[in-house]
């Protein structure tokens, strides 16, 4: 009657459930109270770890129910390589003991087995010596034949329901793509999308620009080593592999990587794929867990699809972004147009108010440009600007904006910088300039420069433009070829 009675139970279990956690416990609950155990637990197997870690217990003493064995180590590891029970009457007196309670006096270790695979380990433990007789092996065997249907139904159903979840994401990623042409925008939510799908702890996308990866987006709870849009060479490693290769890689355990190369603090394992898109390799898409070995290779078809629509995706926008950017381009120059002064002088007003920064605007214009058209020709004339707007374009950082104003008139911003700093920028500006061998202009050319700072000379792009137009005025009132700094305050400026 025991027998059949917790073969219903062991059978209600299985049925009650597809929660796993919840299966595990009702497994565990019925194996202390019908055989009257001090402590009880279910070890599950790591294949690519080759370990066996705890994943629900009873009675395990604090410090040891989180506690991971090797395959071979303790009764649980000696049960797998056995494939059969495992029993010590006397936990003393066995070698392979490994202590999970200081009560156990006694010790039977059943492998969980579906297939004739092992799958985990019921591990059910006594404070009696020889607690468990033949009948009682027998019986908890058999009961172990239910547990392991149990177990292996709900692990088919959560990787059901992930699945369900990875193709969900795979089709958002493809609507996002579609709706969200803004590239910065995209590799935010992409990054979002992955991590919430897939249950990563952190997610990251890479984009080649020239020789170097940089890493445009990342979202997750890790914590970064460096700083969004830090750059690494695409000859470093793991990068030059993954790129050279262009198969994704999966790094099992990279705890002990060094500073130079790890890009979160708790990082223990990477999985890095190439986004390819029409044979181009655009960057790489990486996921990072805090815990070793934890990415399965039945993940990486979905996590491929992804990051093949992401590729795509990544090349639409690119696209876009070049077609917007010919719209703010100077057809003669190359470099910026008005219409993008106009856009951007409003942005970093912006950013140096939320942030506190200085910035600063320097107006310039070529000294007798009408003089020079009127002797050398308009062909002439169109090389000169060509020439002073890549001299301008040399000589400024990345950060800092150059744009054709109109006519022979530049238009300069400055990021978090001062007034002072400003006039250096400039004067550097007016000095390359004026050294400038012209091909075809047989005498110097040389520009004027009005500078304003925010917030000391305006904090408006009215303000701003107005102060420096009157220090541009008073630099060619004062004989051209030079720098002035506005006398402007921000009430003049303004127009009060």
């Amino acid at each position: 009657m025991q027998k059949i009675a917790i073969l219903y139970e062991a059978g209600q279990a299985v049925l009650s459930t597809f929660d796993l956690d919840e299966v595990l416990q009702r497994i565990l609950e019925i194996a202390r109270d019908y055989f009257h155990l001090r402590n009880v637990a279910i070890l599950l197997l790591d294949k690519e770890a080759q370990q066996l870690c705890v994943r629900s217990q009873i009675g395990w003493d604090r410090g040891h129910d989180r506690i991971c064995l090797g395959i071979g180590e303790g009764l649980s590891g000696a049960s797998v390589l056995k494939k059969q029970p495992v029993y010590a009457p006397d936990v003393s007196k066995d070698s392979r003991y490994v202590c999970a309670a200081q009560a156990t006096r006694s010790e039977l270790a059943i492998p969980l087995m579906v297939r004739d695979e092992v799958v985990g380990v019921l591990d059910c433990q006594s404070d009696r010596l020889n607690h468990f007789d033949d009948e009682t092996i027998d019986l908890l065997t058999l009961f172990s034949t239910q547990a392991s249907i149990a177990l292996q139904n709900a692990r088919l159903y959560s990787l059901e329901r992930q699945r369900a979840r990875q193709l969900e994401a795979i089709n958002v990623i493809a609507q996002q793509s579609t709706a969200v042409m803004d590239l910065q925008d995209l590799l935010a939510r992409v990054c979002s999308v992955i991590r919430q799908a897939f249950q990563v702890p952190h997610v990251s996308l890479f984009l080649r620009d020239e020789g170097d990866l940089v890493l445009r987006a990342h979202d997750g709870t890790l914590t970064p080593c460096v700083a969004l849009d830090a750059r690494f060479p695409v000859n470093q490693q793991p990068w030059s592999r993954i790129l050279s290769t262009n198969g994704t890689a999966v790094e099992n355990d990279i705890s002990f990587t060094s500073g130079d190369f790890k890009l979160f603090v708790e990082a223990a394992s990477r999985m890095s794929i190439p986004l390819i898109s029409f044979g181009q390799t655009l960057g790489v898409l990486t996921l990072h867990s805090s815990k070793p070995h934890a990415f399965r290779e039945d993940e990486l078809q979905s996590l491929e699809s992804v990051a093949d629509i992401c590729a795509t995706s990544i090349q639409n926008a690119n696209y876009l972004e070049r077609v917007k950017q010919l719209a703010y381009l100077d057809g003669l120059t190359g470099i910026f147009n008005r219409r993008f002064f106009e856009l951007r002088i409003n942005e970093e007003i912006e950013r140096a108010r939320r942030y506190q920064f200085s910035m600063a605007v320097v107006m310039a214009d070529i000294d007798q440009f009408k003089k020079l058209n009127d002797e050398f020709g308009h062909l002439l004339g169109d090389e000169v600007l060509r020439q002073v707007s890549s001299l301008f374009h040399q000589q400024l950082r990345k950060m800092d904006v150059v744009c054709r104003y109109g006519g022979e008139e530049f238009s300069v911003l400055l990021t978090q910088t001062n007034a002072q700093h400003a006039v250096g920028v400039a004067e550097k500006l007016r000095r390359v300039v004026e050294m400038w061998q012209f091909p075809g202009v047989p005498r110097t050319v040389t520009i004027s420069a009005g500078v304003a700072a925010f917030p000391d000379h305006g904090v408006t792009r009215d303000e701003l433009v107005r102060a420096a137009d009157i220090a541009l005025y008073a630099a060619k009132q004062a004989g051209r070829n030079r720098v002035c700094l506005t006398t402007a305050t921000r009430k003049a400026a303004a127009g009060n």
